[in-house]
């Protein structure tokens, strides 16, 4: 066995994909999840392995419940991946997003410091540090500038990462990962958002597709090729901060006419743009160049941009067409 591993969020698209991961490669999972009525599981039954993970209760909010978490727990690496991670969302909820995503990683990281400082933590950091980016590519040495609270708590979370590291002389990582995606993506998100809007319309289900801004462009990957990268972080001899992208830079609108292509439609019969879903502050344009964490521990993205699409499109198609919602 390789260790035990604490996930947070493990019930979103990269905790499942992540614990996939690690329990292929022998870990013991627990995944921390927030006591409530009910547990969002979908995600681990799609990829069968909610029996063969461990849930533990604990909450970002409550440092006590973390420390009793990682007593029991008693993980080689905690991963953190929970955050209140919808942009458009933070908007609405911002004293909730900065409390959880992060101040949440400030609770975590002191609690891995009292029960055992050699514990491996890594951060989920993000693109939507960068905001107004201040060049392109952006790179590991690139300022940021975030144009949300949502954005604004990942640089509290990122430096506070860094701090501890410092200070404690902890592993302690970030992962700045640009804008990963994939069947297992939330609904509220625009890509999923595109595909299940062209598996409706293609079966009949719906007749058009209402969105916000589409000349924003992405750096967009697979987060099954991602959660790799954050495994990699942790087995190097050093902790470090990593961009994790592609290394292309695709926009919306690219994205909605492939999506479109896939089920051999016309995108432009369909999608009616909707100035409810722009943003306050949008962030144009985020490419990032991932030469380091190919230099340092040769992670190099496996699916196309146009193969990502597909894929979900295709997924969709399957999941409506068996009366799934």
């Amino acid at each position: 066995m390789m260790g035990n591993a604490l996930v947070t969020g493990i019930t979103g698209q990269d905790g499942a994909y992540l614990a996939q991961l690690l329990l292929d490669k022998g870990y013991r999972v627990v995944g921390l999840h927030r006591r409530s009525s009910t547990t969002n599981t979908w995600r681990l039954q799609e990829l069968g392995i909610l029996d063969k993970i461990e849930l533990v209760e604990g909450d970002l909010g409550d440092s006590s419940s973390l420390e009793a978490a990682i007593e029991n727990a008693e993980p080689d690496e905690v991963y953190n991946l929970a955050a209140q991670s919808f942009v458009a969302s933070s908007w609405g909820q911002p004293v909730y997003t900065a409390d959880v995503t992060a101040m949440g990683v400030l609770r975590l990281l002191e609690a891995v410091r009292r029960v055992d400082k050699k514990i491996r933590f890594y951060q989920a950091s993000s693109s939507e540090m960068f905001g107004q980016v201040a060049e392109t590519p952006q790179r590991e040495t690139t300022p940021f500038h975030p144009r949300s609270p949502y954005g604004v708590s990942k640089v509290f979370g990122y430096w506070i990462t860094r701090n501890y590291r410092e200070s404690y002389a902890m592993f302690a990582c970030n992962g700045i990962l640009f804008n990963h995606e994939s069947p297992l993506r939330g609904i509220e998100f625009v890509t999923r958002k595109i595909t299940d809007g062209v598996a409706r319309i293609k079966l009949g289900l719906a007749t058009e597709l209402r969105l916000g801004n589409l000349s924003a462009k992405r750096d967009w990957g697979f987060a099954g090729d991602y959660v790799k990268a954050m495994w990699l972080m942790m087995q190097q001899d050093e902790p470090g901060d990593y961009v994790i992208a592609t290394g292309e830079s695709h926009s919306v609108g690219e994205f909605v006419q492939l999506a479109f292509g896939a089920v051999e439609l016309d995108w432009r019969q369909y999608v009616v743009q909707d100035p409810k879903f722009m943003r306050p502050a949008e962030v144009d344009t985020l490419l990032g160049d991932p030469t380091l964490a190919r230099n340092v521990f040769g992670w190099t993205p496996s699916t196309t941009f146009a193969g990502l699409i597909e894929m979900m499109v295709r997924a969709d198609l399957t999941r409506l067409g068996s009366g799934t919602k």
